[in-house]
């Protein structure tokens, strides 16, 4: 294929974001790249997509910076860019923890035991470790290791809370944890451990390392992982994939992510195209009969058509 994706982070001190931010992204755009960069005091998180060329000579280019020398990156293969537009921004933290300035985790100080695919494997077939999934709700609805913990969460943000509200199910356990790429369960795995989580571990690299590692193909996770870019989805398990998404109108197996048209909502829900049509792109009946809502200006239904399938949903809800 000519493009990839990479995907990458790194926990490194960078003095000025905003200033390198700024330059950063004019080298990206020289490039030709596309994606989406994120730098704060703390590092650097970024998923981009370019060709080969574009790629290399961004890998070159990362590794020859004293600051970012030791990146990991993890390298997809495509046929096409995976992003409309190149960003890269300033933040306050790399992902959303939301954790107050005393309570912050430096991923270099504290961090927990990095467990290799093979090693995760293992861990999964453990009766006495508890496998707990770092993600959102709707990222392991769509994939997710078979006998996972799913966290009753919609953002990275209210994870710790809901530890906290959990407590008891964790704090005497071997507990193993992973993501996507990995840079979430840098900082959570962390804070399990000063939590009072005695034992504590994580994929390293994430699922997406795990998928590629020749000694586990994937094996034992089920479904699609969930990506942040226009693929919305790519698959991890080469051994025994199995659907584990199921629509969520009629719970039938479904792997096809779309956002709730309601733009105050934006929930994003597995669905097929029939049962969004029916249901005019709205996640509830509520949002299908928004306003604002995007299905209907996307598609040019008339009035008398969105009148006539929300009355075709009421009725069926009767039924």
């Amino acid at each position: 294929m000519d493009y990839r994706v990479l995907l990458y982070y790194n926990y490194t001190p960078v003095e000025d974001p905003e200033g390198f931010a700024k330059e950063h992204l004019a080298f990206c755009k020289e490039l030709g790249l596309k994606g989406r960069i994120l730098v704060a005091n703390e590092g650097i998180n970024g998923t981009v997509s370019g060709t080969v060329e574009a790629t290399n000579a961004y890998m070159e280019h990362m590794h020859a910076d004293e600051r970012f020398k030791d990146t990991e990156f993890k390298i997809d293969e495509a046929s096409e860019h995976a992003f409309k537009k190149m960003h890269v921004r300033p933040r306050n933290e790399l992902v959303a923890l939301h954790l107050d300035e005393d309570e912050d985790i430096d991923p270099n100080e504290l961090t927990g035991k990095y467990l290799e695919p093979t090693e995760f494997k293992e861990a999964l077939q453990d009766e006495d470790t508890i496998v707990l999934d770092a993600r959102n709700d709707y990222e392991y609805d769509l994939g997710h290791f078979r006998g996972a913990v799913r966290p009753d969460i919609r953002t990275f943000r209210e994870l710790p809370q809901w530890i906290r509200d959990n407590k008891e199910k964790f704090m005497d356990k071997k507990v193993v944890t992973y993501c996507t790429g990995g840079i979430r369960c840098e900082k959570f795995s962390g804070w399990l451990l000063r939590e009072g989580v005695k034992d504590v571990g994580q994929l390293h690299g994430g699922i997406a390392t795990y998928g590629k590692d020749p000694n586990t193909q994937g094996e034992m996770w089920d479904g699609k992982m969930y990506v942040f870019d226009e693929r919305i989805s790519v698959d991890i398990n080469d051994v025994d994939k199995q659907v584990v998404g199921k629509d969520w109108f009629d719970g039938t197996p479904c792997e096809r992510y779309v956002n709730c048209a309601n733009p105050e909502c934006n929930r994003q829900i597995l669905t097929s195209e029939e049962n969004q049509a029916k249901h005019v792109g709205g996640c509830s009946y509520e949002c299908a009969a928004s306003q604002d809502n995007l299905y209907v200006k996307r598609h040019g239904i008339s009035d008398e058509e969105w009148r006539a399938r929300l009355e075709n949903w009421e009725e069926a809800v009767k039924v």
